[in-house]
Formats: C-alpha cells, sequence, structure tokens
C-alpha cells in the first residue's frame, strides 16, 4: 500500500485516541469473534477476520474498498497471521493469502480455540482449545513438536513472552474452592510448566496481551476488570493497578497494548471501547462503537493512532 510505505522507516509516533469512524463494513453474516491487522508490515494495509457465519475474510481496506477473500466451512474462532510467512490460519489449515489455496492442513482430536506462531520461529505455532493438552506445531515437517499436558478442560488464549522462551496459557480451570492453573507459564523447549500460581481471582482469563516495551502483561478477566502482571518469574500480579470500566459479561473480549505502550484498549459486551492510561489506569476516553457486544480492539502496527473494532453483529469499523 502506497499510504503504508513512508511510515514503513520511521519511528512510530504516539498513539493518541481514535476519534472519528472513517471506514465501515457489514461484510459478515454472523457475530466477528475477532480482527487483525496482518503483522507483516509491508502487507498491513489487510485486515483479517473469522467470524461464526463460517468464513475467514482478508480485506484489503487501506486505502481502497474491501476486497473479502477466503472461505471455510466451519465456523472460526480465531486468525492469525504469521510475521515470517504471508498466511493465515482458520483452525490448522494453512491457506495462501495470495492464491487462497490450502498450503497445510492437519486432523485434530480436538476444537482449536487458541493458536499463536512463535515470536523468532516463523514456521512454529502453539495451539490448545478443548482439551486438556496443549502442542506445538513446526510447518516444515507438518508434525507436532511438543506437548503440553495443561490437565484443563479448554484453553482460551495463548501469549509468548519476550524471545519465545516461555509462554502462558489462561484456561477454564476455575471453580468454588480453588483458582489455580487460570493462567500458567511454561518453558517452551522442554514443556516443563514452570508456574500455575499466577492468577488467584475466582475469573477465567479469555485473553492475554504483552506490553511492546516493559516486561508486563495484562489478563482480561470476566471479573469486568483487566490484571496486570510482572512478565518475569515468579510473574507477580500488580495489586496497585487495575483496570475497571468495561464490561465482560463471558463474552471473549480481547484487549492489548498500543504500539507505543501508553494506552491499553479493550472492547465491551456494551459495544463500547475503553481506553485506559496505561501508567494510571484510569479511563482516559469510551468510545461508543458498535450496538451489540464489541469483542476486539485492535492498533494498526504503522499508522499511528488508527484502530479497528468488530462486534456480535458481524460489523467492523475502521476508526482514527
Amino acid at each position: 500500500s502506497e499510504l503504508i510505505k513512508p511510515y514503513l522507516g520511521s519511528k512510530y509516533k504516539v498513539t493518541e485516541v481514535p476519534k472519528s469512524l472513517i471506514f465501515y463494513m457489514s461484510k459478515h453474516s454472523g457475530p466477528v469473534n475477532e480482527i487483525q491487522w496482518c503483522p507483516v508490515l509491508e502487507q498491513s494495509h489487510m485486515l483479517l477476520s473469522a467470524s461464526m457465519d463460517k468464513t475467514v475474510k482478508v480485506m484489503a481496506v487501506l486505502p481502497r474498498a474491501i476486497e473479502p477473500a477466503g472461505c471455510q466451512s466451519c465456523s472460526v474462532g480465531l486468525v492469525r497471521c504469521s510475521a515470517g510467512i504471508h498466511r493465515y490460519f482458520p483452525g490448522l489449515s494453512l491457506t495462501g493469502i495470495s492464491h487462497g489455496k490450502q498450503i497445510f492442513s492437519s486432523k485434530t482430536e480436538f476444537r482449536i480455540s487458541a493458536l499463536k506462531f512463535h515470536p523468532t520461529e516463523s514456521n512454529v505455532f502453539i495451539c490448545g482449545g478443548f482439551s486438556p493438552e496443549v502442542k506445538a506445531w513446526d510447518l516444515r515437517t507438518s508434525k507436532v513438536l511438543r506437548v503440553y499436558k495443561a490437565a484443563v478442560q479448554q484453553t482460551l488464549d495463548i501469549l509468548f513472552l519476550p524471545e519465545g522462551r516461555e509462554f502462558l496459557t489462561s484456561t477454564d480451570a476455575v471453580s468454588r474452592d480453588s483458582a489455580d492453573r487460570t493462567i500458567v507459564a511454561w518453558d517452551f523447549q522442554s514443556a516443563a510448566k514452570i508456574s500455575n500460581q499466577i492468577f488467584h481471582e475466582r475469573y477465567t482469563c479469555p485473553s492475554l496481551s504483552l506490553h511492546p516495551k516493559e516486561s508486563v502483561f495484562v489478563a482480561q478477566t470476566n471479573g469486568n476488570y483487566l490484571a496486570l502482571f510482572s512478565a518475569q518469574r515468579p510473574y507477580r500480579i500488580n495489586k496497585k493497578k487495575r483496570y475497571e470500566g468495561h464490561k465482560v459479561e463471558g463474552f471473549a473480549v480481547g484487549c492489548e497494548f498500543s504500539p507505543d505502550g501508553t494506552l491499553l484498549v479493550t472492547g465491551s459486551s456494551d459495544g463500547k471501547v475503553f481506553f485506559y492510561n496505561y501508567h494510571t489506569s484510569r479511563i482516559i476516553r469510551t468510545l461508543s462503537a458498535h450496538k451489540e457486544a464489541c469483542v476486539s480492539a485492535t492498533f494498526h502496527p504503522v499508522l499511528p493512532s488508527l484502530l479497528a473494532t468488530c462486534d456480535w453483529a458481524g460489523e467492523i469499523k475502521i476508526w482514527q
């Protein structure tokens, strides 16, 4: 995209809270579970979306009109684009964006609900779902590299920590008596469990996000707040900071930091988008973005203050 080229060699500027709706599309007939800008910066004019209408769409939204492409035969709960290979993942099916043909496919014995590529090894990814196990796959061999035995019913999200030596999984392992294993830390190479005593509140955490500059991460909780943790052992929770005000109410609401790390953005089950000051944990502004639950809000990796949002009604909006 000619619009992106001038920004590729320059330093990312300070993120401002988006104010105006500049693009609107309603190309999905079912809830949009997740959206993501293609992390290959030269290709980041493309927005990827996954929906319960059984389609994955790749849309060229900058600077021209939408060009939807791609389709799958089952409802899709996640989209992941590798920064090293121009591809996207609906479940365990690898499809080339340019030609739309399937490159890799593998049967799994469980439904996948979380998938992340390794930050430095672009041919390796980890996936989990409705299974007591999390698995690492190698695209070059189409084989499982390692199995991480989590002993839970479902993995909700996966987050690699800096350099990819360790990663976190959030799970549904919450009961009235115990909240251990809600967030579990793993050693990537040995598959050893480092810690399962990270978060002790009686809430599940549907999404995790790593700060782009500091060694911290946040966890979205079904207690209607974002919790802040150290990304270094022993991954202690910051009891002085809690980001409250938005609503989760059982939806898999995503959260993320702005590329410069100053803002924390999250969707809300009431259709709003909340912007928090990362340092003070105060709400800077709320955006009445959608009528249905807003489950994903994501900043563009190159263009400053450009935000994409989606909702449970199948709408996708771009703000600046």
